[in-house]
């Protein structure tokens, strides 16, 4: 084909990480790093993690991995019940409490009875940001067998915001419980956090598929029923199967659950869409399709590939006069799957593809910078898109995804 890998001109975006993700992998980083430091540190002092600072070590960071996953959901009456006895485990204190800006959330180890009080002492945590250190003269029990004479109450920030404090209840307050408390708060606050990027990340997504939906659905939804409209009277039965391919494909595009789907759906809505066109073109239109059944399994952004092939159809090949050949093909490569999208169409500017991947609209490319900033985002830089293209000699696209990824569920 015309748009062989040797063709000049290939464009590449150029994609920056976001702070905020950088300093949740770093935090996460932090950790492993930690982790190896200690397991190093037992090997070469030649025993097997068995003394009672090992052992308490460890208990410590597995205290913490149990309270970490509800945290990561957010500070919500459920992640806080959910938490709370570990929270507790980690200080050692007789009983604890989260709150947020309005009410205690969840509590472990008794002292429901102090809830006023605990709620009053939030406040000057929420309004100070500071953690308060409290003696009996605030919370003070007169009932009799309540041994609780003492609190601590840090503050729970996210983004610069104090969303609620960490209460613990205590027989008597002292330094050592007061920075211990902040740190533990600060823990939380760092759970809390990732559970934010995690919000933001998931509303990014589910706003650039809605961007993608709008820039593809008009031009395309027009000219499908515009094919079929052309069948109602001339070939009924094709008329009905082709509107059958136009719904399953519509409920695909526009399904809201997920962020990511297989290699398979896609190809399967790209087929359908392919079905839909050569319905418009005829025999102007020839598609080859080559698929590794291994790859099918993999997991990749919703709508990664078939905007791709949109593309390769309306810019390549509906300007191009004679028969246009689009070869789709997904091959095994290790632990990567290798994508490629490549038409014999008339092919493209070089300067303006690269604005395309820029995300620059004038460029009027289906959604190629929206599919390139999604693939980075989700894998790292080195997994945008690569394309090869120039004026007269067609174009290639590219999409390598690697076969596992944490996190890339559906």
């Amino acid at each position: 084909m015309p748009c062989a890998s040797g063709v000049p001109g290939s464009a590449r975006a150029e994609a920056a990480t976001s702070v905020r993700g950088f300093e949740a992998a770093a935090a996460v980083v932090a950790v492993v790093v930690a982790l190896a430091a200690l397991a190093l540190w037992a090997r070469r002092r030649g025993h097997d993690l068995g003394t009672p600072a090992d052992r308490a070590t460890f208990a410590t960071l597995h205290t913490a991995s149990l309270a970490s996953p509800p945290l990561r959901g957010g500070l919500t009456p459920t992640s806080a019940e959910r938490s709370v006895r570990h929270l507790r485990a980690l200080l050692g204190t007789p009983a604890l409490a989260v709150t947020d800006d309005r009410q205690v959330l969840a509590r472990d180890g008794g002292g429901g009875h102090h809830d006023d009080q605990v709620l009053a002492l939030s406040r000057v945590a929420l309004e100070s940001g500071r953690t308060q250190a409290h003696g009996a003269a605030d919370i003070g029990c007169p009932r009799a067998g309540c041994q609780l004479q003492g609190a601590v109450v840090a503050p729970l920030v996210v983004e610069d915001r104090v969303v609620g404090t960490l209460a613990v209840l205590t027989e008597q307050t002292s330094a050592g419980l007061v920075r211990a408390t902040t740190e533990v708060a600060r823990w939380v606050s760092g759970q809390l956090e990732l559970a934010e990027l995690d919000k933001s990340r998931t509303a990014l997504m589910e706003a650039e598929v809605r961007a993608l939906r709008a820039q593809i659905s008009p031009h395309f939804v027009y000219n499908s029923l515009t094919a079929i409209a052309s069948f109602v009277r001339t070939d009924p039965e094709r008329a009905r199967d082709l509107l059958v391919e136009f719904a399953d494909f519509t409920r695909y595009s526009f399904r809201r659950h997920g962020d990511f789907t297989t290699l398979a759906e896609e190809l399967r809505s790209i087929e359908r869409y392919l079905v839909l066109e050569q319905a418009r073109f005829g025999d102007r239109l020839v598609v080859t399709l080559r698929v590794a059944p291994e790859v099918l399994p993999v997991r990749l952004p919703f709508l990664s590939v078939q905007p791709l092939v949109e593309n390769a159809v309306r810019h390549g090949l509906e300007r191009k006069a004679g028969v246009g050949r689009v070869t789709i093909t997904a091959e095994d490569d290790r632990t990567e799957a290798v994508l490629t999208i490549e038409d014999d169409g008339v092919g493209e500017d070089p300067d303006r593809m690269r604005r395309a991947l820029a995300g620059d609209a004038s460029a009027d490319s289906v959604g190629l910078g929206n599919v390139d900033q999604r693939l980075r985002s989700v894998f790292g830089d080195e997994y945008g898109l690569v394309v090869e293209t120039a004026e007269g000699a067609g174009t290639k696209v590219t999409v390598r995804v690697p076969k596992f990824a944490p996190g890339v569920t559906g």
